[in-house]
């Protein structure tokens, strides 16, 4: 069974400054906006696109095993497809994307190297629509196609070569074996922090102003969003000032040039009525709930929805009910959780973050069978839902269907290869019917797409001794030569950063 319960909490502020202390020690980290040269060979040949994408896929292998990361099938679907409908109207972008959330109220988002962006729960829930959200995304996408963040780290002064050294220095520790969840936060911390380390140049940010700019607008976003979040941004800022509330407009810098700049393009562009896609708003509010850790927090979200439950109508009504239900379920209060569910599809909304938790509510109420009928009828109406799609294996492992989940889970991973959870709950299936050999080659795939590779070669090794097939002990020795071999590899790439 998947965990569905969120994970502890750790403010993303706090993290990065014990990064900061424990890697870069004394070192002095320069406040004032650094810039970026220009594109040259020598950024290039230092962090090319294919070394920037291994080292932000090993930042990211640490990154979710952080605390304040959202491993959420309905977060993480929507916002990725979010940032690659957007990339996709850029001329000659080549960059995947990955938008990723991470628990934290503070409005604020970042890049990774890599094409890996992090946005802050406190972000969208602050956002009053789409296009206001898909503004910030744009812009970091931006950044990642100028290849800020990259020429950043590799620019000629010593805290750049520290801060990068310091990223490597992390990942190598992790990748250790002592499976020390420590290191890897620590790393991902650090590698978070990256872009306020740069602090990135009015020419830069105006640069990722105008990309973003034309990305919402081909993508049929309303572009008056970005103006709109501009000015929520700088109040915002005006409000943590001297806080040290680190919120977005301190690390991308809010100039009356840029906000001229977009309020000018905006004047010279024909109106658009973006309607709001359903997903926003139960991301929205999904996010909402999980931010809110505290039960001050949670009272006062709790006030907020009831209160839209009045103001609103439609899908945003549904989803300030979906929010109360979703609340009441992580707290284990069933009759409540119904109750809301029930209310946020009065209208006749139906919604696959509706179905998914009623599958789970209903699971959790002890009625697999018709949990397992309300799957089958969700996964036939959104078969690309990865939340349906993992409803619906719960509840085939929760009414014995077994045997079902093999294939079903099978086709998930050719359909998701990126995701994880896919590849755990089959090694769960295979153990419950009784091929351990199975259960482990499907942990140790699980592994490797977590990172923890030396975990995913004991896997395999244990495997090997519980089978008797030649072939397969064959196929087992190939699988461990090839992720020590990436192993090593991965090794030697730190310790080139690293140096």
């Amino acid at each position: 069974m998947f965990v569905r319960r969120p994970l502890s909490w750790m403010p993303l502020t706090v993290l990065r400054g014990a990064a900061l202390a424990a890697m870069l020690g004394t070192a002095a980290v320069q406040a004032q906006p650094m810039g970026i040269p220009s594109m040259g060979a020598a950024s290039s040949a230092d962090l090319s696109p294919a070394l920037e994408r291994t080292l932000g896929d090993a930042i990211m292998e640490q990154g979710r095993r952080d605390p304040t990361y959202i491993n959420d099938p309905d977060v993480n679907q929507y916002l990725t497809a979010l940032g690659r409908k957007l990339v996709a109207t850029a001329p000659g972008a080549h960059q995947p994307i990955t938008v990723f959330a991470i628990r934290d109220p503070q409005i604020n988002a970042f890049a990774l190297p890599g094409g890996y962006i992090g946005i802050h729960s406190g972000l969208v829930a602050s956002s009053k629509n789409e296009s206001e959200l898909a503004s910030v995304i744009a812009h970091e996408i931006g950044h990642v196609l100028q290849r800020h963040v990259a020429r950043g780290m590799t620019q000629q002064s010593q805290n750049s070569h520290i801060m990068i050294a310091s990223v490597a220095g992390a990942l190598l520790a992790a990748l250790a074996g002592s499976g020390d969840l420590a290191m890897g936060v620590a790393a991902f911390g650090q590698a978070a922090a990256v872009d306020r380390q740069l602090g990135f140049s009015r020419q830069a940010e105006q640069e990722a102003d105008r990309m973003g700019f034309d990305m919402l607008r081909k993508a049929g976003f309303d572009p008056n969003g970005m103006v709109e979040m501009f000015n929520q941004l700088s109040n915002a800022s005006r409000l943590n000032e001297g806080t040290g509330g680190g919120s977005y407009a301190s690390t991308h810098p809010l100039s009356i040039q840029r906000m001229s700049d977009i309020e000018n393009r905006v004047r010279e562009t024909p109106k658009v009525h973006h309607r709001d896609s359903d997903a926003y708003w139960y991301v929205r509010a999904k996010l909402r709930v999980l931010q809110a850790r505290d039960s001050r927090a949670q009272r006062a979200t709790l006030q907020s929805f009831k209160q839209e439950v009045a103001d609103a109508s439609g899908v945003a009504q549904s989803a300030a009910w979906y929010g109360q239900a979703y609340a009441a379920w992580l707290n284990k209060d069933f009759s409540g959780a119904q109750s809301a569910l029930e209310n946020a599809g009065k209208s006749g909304i139906i919604a696959p973050e509706l179905s998914s938790l009623g599958v789970l509510l209903a699971l959790d109420q002890g009625r697999p069978e018709p949990a397992y009928e309300q799957a089958s009828k969700a996964w036939s109406r959104w078969p690309q839902n990865q939340g349906v799609a993992l409803a619906m294996v719960e509840a085939m492992q929760k009414s014995g269907r077994y045997k079902e989940a093999v294939p079903f889970l099978t086709q998930r991973i050719e359909q998701w290869p990126d995701e994880p959870r896919f590849n755990q709950l089959l090694a769960q299936s295979h153990e419950k019917l009784g091929q351990p050999v199975q259960a482990r080659r499907a942990m140790a795939d699980y592994y490797v797409k977590v990172g923890a590779l030396p975990t995913a070669v004991e896997q395999l090794t244990q495997a090997r001794s519980m089978s008797k097939d030649f072939y397969v002990q064959s196929e087992l020795d190939v699988q461990i030569r090839t992720i020590k071999q990436k192993l090593k590899a991965d090794r030697e790439l730190l310790e080139r950063f690293k140096s």
